[in-house]
């Protein structure tokens, strides 16, 4: 089965997303926020992280940086979200595969993450 870990500090929409991926049959694994996540990877290497940009205790951007330098994490597919949109992170960061703006189409949703979730 494959794994998503999702990083969204909104409790109605990590909820909604851990349901769609679910219902997809996707192993998710959520985190409300950066630290919560930092302790979630070690150990683990899930097909997929989606990351939210705006995170209570840090920036999604950020991190998908870090993850994307770190030599145990660099191949992991990162599709960030956000609802202020920041499409253009997709030509500009070589770390972010995917962009999803909130609020989403779930058919579109889906098929961002069954594509990169490979």
């Amino acid at each position: 089965m494959k794994q998503i870990i999702v990083v969204e500090d909104d409790k109605d929409i990590r909820e909604l997303v851990e349901y769609l991926l679910v219902n997809e049959q996707f192993d998710v694994k959520s985190c409300a926020n950066v630290k919560e996540f930092r302790q979630r990877i070690q150990g683990n290497k899930p097909n997929l992280i989606l990351l939210d940009i705006m995170l209570p205790d840090g920036n999604g951007v950020d991190l998908c940086r870090e993850l994307y330098r770190d030599e145990k994490t660099k191949d992991i597919p990162v599709v960030l979200m956000s609802a202020h949109g920041r499409r253009n992170l997709v030509e500009t960061e070589h770390c972010v595969r995917d962009f999803i703006e909130k609020p989403f189409d779930i058919d579109h949703f889906i098929n961002t993450i069954n594509h990169y979730s490979v």
